[in-house]
């Protein structure tokens, strides 16, 4: 199974987002963060605590929103701009994954991926926890969506990391 795909900025941006909000360590700091916000208020509707301890709780979750909704995914896609904006032509078959672009070929066994989940534009590939490789949805049709699903579940776990 071949396709051509090449990135569009918008969507990388999200499926960054995708990544990291998905990411174990950012959801238990988000837990932690309600957690904390949920107790600050009502001790402050208890009048234990002072407006300043709910205050700081709304700061750090708009802090956290703000680094990995848009800086993180940002600074990742800025880091890699030329590997985003290169025209791809991917292969997937029984032995693993190719890729190749203007400036040569990848491939890449089975055994080299620890996992993958799809979202809404993306299938992604993990190597490991924090590498990964992000194959868009948008040039598939339905039936290369579902072989690939197919191939996929046979050889890689599903799973995020």
């Amino acid at each position: 199974m071949q396709y051509s795909f090449q990135y569009e900025k918008p969507r990388v941006l999200q499926g960054l987002r995708v990544h990291f909000v998905s990411r174990p360590e950012v959801k238990i700091m988000a837990y932690a963060v309600n957690i904390f916000a949920i107790v600050a208020a009502v001790l402050f509707y208890m009048h234990k605590i002072r407006p300043q301890a709910f205050l700081l709780c709304s700061l750090l979750w708009f802090i956290l929103m703000l680094i990995f909704w848009f800086f993180m995914p940002r600074m990742v896609y800025k880091r890699a701009q030329k590997t985003f904006e290169d025209q791809y032509i991917a292969t997937f078959n029984a032995v693993g994954v190719g890729l190749e672009n203007d400036r040569g070929s990848m491939s890449w066994d089975w055994s080299k991926f620890s996992n993958y989940f799809e979202s809404g534009q993306f299938f992604h590939l993990y190597f490991g926890p924090r590498s990964f490789f992000l194959f868009p949805k948008t040039p598939m049709d339905a039936d290369f969506i579902i072989h690939l699903r197919a191939l996929l579940g046979e050889h890689v776990r599903k799973g995020r990391t």
